[in-house]
């Protein structure tokens, strides 16, 4: 059979009324698509597209469908889920430390959310992959020249001169190659005993010598010890043979020439995977149901993220959802909210109730980085006048504590959290333990895209909302 007509006659869900065959892994090229680069030379796209198709996936069928159980019981309330990473990954970033970092940090949160809120937790990475940013604006100006905007690693360069910014359909194939590299370097952590969980107390944490929470962090560590021993005692066995950790990736499919491109056939399986994450998620910029981006997501069988803000009209919603998710499957929808502290309260009960009325099982989980980024012009220091993105904790923090109470009184369950965040010290959210404030920016900003929580920062809200879960130290 024709590979093109192999397409056409298998595919995952469709909206009612629409047989399988409207759905192929290209059927999102007749729809509006926003956000995609220029490319100037379509030979050369054709070329990198036709590479990447022959190219191994990234990750596996059985791997997503774990993914999806695992968060069937999170929408259930059985488990938590805890997603994280960078706001856009870098190439000269792939590196041994920073994946060691970022991998720590979410393995330490997700043992805080245990402790804390007595559910196994889900740990999804928002990296191996997110190397692609949606952009409020085309083009950028500096100084009377303009320039197309950086728009990741996967598209072209954050220098600000012509050829950098120049898209350039190659790096496509270099941002599957660092995926590749980046996900090959966590297995092998993994399994080599990095999650090993037994000495919570040797975590590099300098910031316990300055926050009021040290003597709850070390109660926990050492709470964490004896019910670890605990454990292996009745068990006769090592937490690690116990309980394997697992852990997932995910990131915005935002660039759908390699998105579909990475969308295969699975032998003895019906419908078609992303197999270059295991949770892909459409972005508020791009979730119109009638876009390209939404067309492409509703075929494939991977469990989809869908962000929802101020600007999300509700039966739009409701229409992607039933695109989505036609036959409202367990696991397939993660509905991540992203109001700002400001807005939360106006916002998210509107739509928790338009959603919890169609009585479908969705997981509701909360990204309280998006809403709150904010822009500030620090008054002394290198960066005195300038203006610089920042998002302040106690915003993130507030913002986190209103979904809580929002989904309590609505009756739905907030099952997880979303962050931008990074394990490196960097100085790009002001606030937490140490009181960062605007004049500490500039000691360590890093990001080229949005501002992230530092290790500390990032563990002190894990042991924040454990205690807000109600089963936290006290």
């Amino acid at each position: 059979m024709d590979p093109d007509a192999a397409s056409q006659a298998s595919a995952g869900p469709s909206p009612s009324g629409v047989g399988p065959s409207a759905w192929s892994p290209e059927s999102w090229r007749d729809r509006p698509a926003l956000q995609q680069p220029r490319y100037e030379d379509p030979e050369e796209v054709r070329s990198v597209v036709a590479q990447l198709k022959a190219l191994p996936p990234l990750v596996t069928s059985w791997e997503i469908e774990s993914l999806r159980g695992q968060l069937a019981e999170a929408a259930r309330g059985n488990r938590f889920l805890l997603q994280g990473g960078d706001c856009a990954e870098r190439f000269d970033e792939c590196t041994p430390d920073r994946i060691t970092s970022k991998l720590k940090i979410l393995l330490q949160m997700s043992l805080v959310l245990v402790h804390g809120g007595g559910r196994r937790v889900i740990r999804v990475g928002r990296f191996a992959g997110q190397y692609a940013k949606p952009r409020s604006a085309d083009m950028e100006t500096r100084d009377g020249v303009e320039l197309p905007s950086y728009r990741g690693d996967n598209v072209n360069l954050s220098s600000f001169d012509a050829e950098a910014r120049r898209p350039d359909p190659a790096r496509l194939i270099r941002g599957h190659t660092c995926s590749a590299m980046s996900l090959n370097f966590i297995r092998a952590l993994i399994d080599g005993g990095f999650a090993d969980l037994h000495h919570p107390e040797y975590w590099d944490l300098g910031f316990v010598e300055h926050s009021p929470l040290r003597a709850e962090y070390e109660r926990m560590a050492e709470s964490i010890g004896e019910s670890l021993r605990f454990m292996e005692s009745v068990a006769d066995a090592t937490v690690g043979q116990i309980n394997r950790v697992d852990f997932f990736t995910s990131h915005e499919a935002l660039v759908l020439l390699y998105e579909s491109a990475m969308t295969r056939s699975v032998p003895h399986r019906e419908g078609y995977w992303n197999l270059s994450t295991h949770m892909p998620w459409v972005g508020v910029r791009t979730g119109d149901p009638d876009g390209a981006h939404v067309e492409y997501l509703r075929g494939i069988r991977n469990p989809i993220g869908v962000k929802v803000g101020p600007s999300t009209d509700t039966q739009s919603l409701l229409k992607v959802l039933d695109l989505l998710d036609p036959d409202d499957e367990p696991g397939r929808i993660n509905l991540i909210h992203r109001f700002g502290a400001h807005e939360i309260g106006r916002g998210l009960r509107p739509v928790l109730e338009a959603v919890k009325a169609t009585g479908r099982t969705v997981l509701f989980c909360c990204d309280p980085m998006h809403g709150n980024t904010e822009t500030v012009v620090p008054g002394s220091g290198p960066w005195e006048g300038m203006k610089v993105k920042t998002r302040k904790f106690a915003h993130i923090l507030a913002e986190l504590e209103q979904a809580i109470e929002i989904h309590e009184r609505v009756g739905t369950l907030l099952g997880g959290v979303h962050f931008e965040l990074t394990g490196d010290d960097v100085t790009e959210c002001t606030g937490g333990a140490r009181g960062l404030t605007d004049e500490d920016l500039a000691r360590s900003y890093r990001t080229h895209v949005d501002p992230r929580l530092n290790y500390e920062q990032a563990l002190e809200m894990a042991m924040l909302i454990a205690k807000r879960m109600g089963r936290g130290p006290r």
